[in-house]
Order: structure tokens, then C-alpha cells, then sequence
């Protein structure tokens, strides 16, 4: 088909730069509010590619309603805001839903001209929702209606059922879970994506099959993965080696390159990380190392991304050092 004015062609070039891998764009349309119907159903359609930098924030910050400042977050490309529970929104979830419309919508609008999206997390360690009889089907409609209602750019879901995985009844309720907010939240116009423990990426251990199951029956519904490397014993994942190819016989096939060569394409897996020692029980690694093991896997292929757990302890300063070695943050020398 022709392209048939300017306007079109220009369109058509941006969607082709948003191609390429590392280009994040707006998901949703509020930046592009005066921009004809056109230009809108193009760019609506574009999620971010990866990799994806990725930083949570529930912590309360005095003079901060809401997400922060974009220049304090400018180098991640999601937000991530926690969390979204059963009972309802909390922490900076709720705080999204005390601003009003307006002031959402310039915060909404400031994010997206910076290729940031703003998501809501849900679940986290304060939810069982398998485990309590949570109807999957019901709770995904409620919150895939309350990111609509709320504007944003989609959900991260951060199941922390252990009861459930373990007892083999987490797959199911995840699956059922995923497809109907994919059913809410279109692919290509909303982020899914998830935040599962390494662990369960282990590929005999898990009786339901673990999250190698839920990436066979609705990977393709998910974004990428926010794949916890923490938590999970003193020594996991604390080096390069444990990270990226050789996890330990504790939880075996479990790294990177291993989750990867049991089926999980590497783009859509993100590498998780405390901000500081503080912020987990294990699994830190310092911003120097990390950049490191991030140009290791970069350099065999890989680029997800990486996540961090949780701002203000992980900013701007952060994820530069942690991209120095890999994408580094690169800007125009300022005008003297």
C-alpha cells in the first residue's frame, strides 16, 4: 500500500527506528493526545523493545506522591509502581490514585516524552492469591480495569505464592491469570510482564512444572520476565558465573544462559537485582560487578535488561554504572 502523505511517511520511519532493539517508546497514547488518529493507532502499538531497565519503587519519599521526577529515573525505561493487592492499591500504587486526572496525565505525558512507561506491580511478597482462592479470572478483570482507569501503561506481575509453586497449583492459576488480562490489556498496546524467583525457572523440581510451564502455555501473552536473581541463599547468583551460566546444584539450570537454553528467549529475560545489601536477604552484587556480568552476557548474545529493586536506593547514578560496560548512557555535550 502507498504511503500517502508526509505525515505517513514520517510514521512509518519512526515505527521503524522503534524497531530497533534498545529503542523504548511510550506505550500508551497520552504524550501523543494532539496527534491525529492515524498517528495514534501507530503508536499505541509500539511496547518497548529490549533491553528493558527496569526500577520498582513502593518505599514512601517525603514531597513525592507518585512516581518521581523524571530526571531522577530518566535512564531506566519502566517504572514500576507497588503494588497492586488484592484488598486494593497500596503504597505507590495508592499514591498514583490520590493525584488527580490532571496531574496524572502531565506525569503520564512527562514519562512517555522520556520513553519511560509506568506500570503497577502486583502481588508482591504480601499476596497468596492461589494459596487464598483468589479467582484468577475475576482478579485479573479488577486490575487490568484499574490500570485502565488509572492510565497506565500496564502491569508486572510479582507472584510470590511459594505454597502454591510448590504444591503444584501456582501454573494453572498463573495461566488462567494471564490470558484474561491479555484479554483486558491487548498485546502490543499494554506491558505484561512478570517477576518469577530464579528458582522456578529450575526444570525437574517443581511438580506443575514451575514458570517453564507458565512460559509454555502463555509466554507468548508475557512481555519479558523480571527474573528475581536474589533471595535465594547466601552464594547464589553472586557471581558472574553463577549469574550467567552455571548456577549452583541447589537450583540447578537456573542461570541466565541456562534458563534461556530450556526455552526462554533472552530478550525476555531481565536480570534482577537488589539496589543495596539492605534491600534483600542475598543476591547483591555491587553496581561494578554487575556492569560487568552485564557486558559478559551482552557480549554472548543476550539483552534483556536489567531490574533493581527499588528506588530512591537505585537512581540515576545506579543504572548509569550499571549500564557503563554494556549500553552505556550516552548524552549531547551540553551547549557552552
Amino acid at each position: 500500500m502507498a504511503l500517502r502523505s508526509f505525515v505517513d511517511f514520517a510514521l512509518f520511519l519512526l515505527v521503524a527506528i522503534m524497531a530497533v532493539p534498545g529503542f523504548s517508546a511510550p506505550v500508551n497514547g497520552t504524550a501523543f493526545a494532539g496527534l491525529s488518529g492515524n498517528a495514534r493507532s501507530i503508536l499505541e502499538q509500539a511496547t518497548p523493545g529490549a533491553p528493558h531497565w527496569v526500577v520498582y519503587a513502593d518505599a514512601y519519599m517525603w514531597g513525592v506522591t507518585g512516581p518521581p521526577a523524571v530526571s531522577e529515573v530518566r535512564d531506566f525505561n519502566v517504572f514500576a509502581l507497588s503494588f497492586l493487592l488484592l484488598e486494593g492499591a497500596w503504597d505507590k500504587a495508592y499514591e498514583w490514585t490520590t493525584l488527580t486526572s490532571s496531574e496524572r496525565c502531565a506525569i503520564k505525558s512527562e514519562y512517555a516524552a522520556a520513553g519511560i512507561s509506568l506500570i503497577v506491580s502486583a502481588f508482591g511478597s504480601t499476596n497468596v492469591p492461589t494459596t487464598t482462592g483468589a479467582d484468577p479470572v475475576a482478579t485479573a478483570n479488577t486490575m487490568a480495569a484499574w490500570v485502565i482507569e488509572y492510565d497506565l501503561d500496564g502491569i508486572d506481575i510479582d507472584y510470590e505464592d511459594f505454597y502454591a509453586m510448590n504444591s503444584g497449583t501456582a501454573e494453572a492459576w498463573l495461566t488462567s491469570f494471564t490470558t484474561q488480562l491479555r484479554v483486558n490489556l491487548p498485546l502490543g498496546s499494554y506491558i505484561i510482564s512478570h517477576a518469577p524467583v530464579a528458582p522456578w525457572f529450575t526444570p525437574t523440581y517443581y511438580p506443575g512444572g514451575g514458570y517453564l510451564k507458565v512460559h509454555a502455555d502463555v509466554g507468548n501473552l508475557i512481555d519479558w520476565y523480571n527474573v528475581q536473581f536474589y533471595n535465594q541463599g547466601d552464594t547464589e547468583y553472586t557471581t558472574c558465573s553463577g549469574l550467567l551460566t552455571t548456577s549452583s546444584e541447589t537450583w540447578p539450570q537456573t542461570s541466565l544462559f541456562q534458563i534461556a537454553n530450556s526455552g526462554v528467549p533472552l530478550e525476555k529475560l531481565v536480570i534482577g537485582k537488589p539496589a543495596t545489601a539492605g534491600d534483600a536477604g542475598s543476591g547483591y552484587m555491587t553496581t561494578s560487578t554487575l556492569a560487568t556480568c552485564l557486558q559478559d552476557a551482552k557480549n554472548q548474545g543476550w539483552n534483556g535488561g536489567a531490574m533493581v529493586w527499588e528506588y530512591p536506593y537505585a537512581g540515576e547514578s545506579w543504572i548509569t554504572e550499571v549500564r557503563s560496560l554494556s549500553w552505556p548512557v550516552l548524552y549531547p555535550p551540553v551547549p557552552v
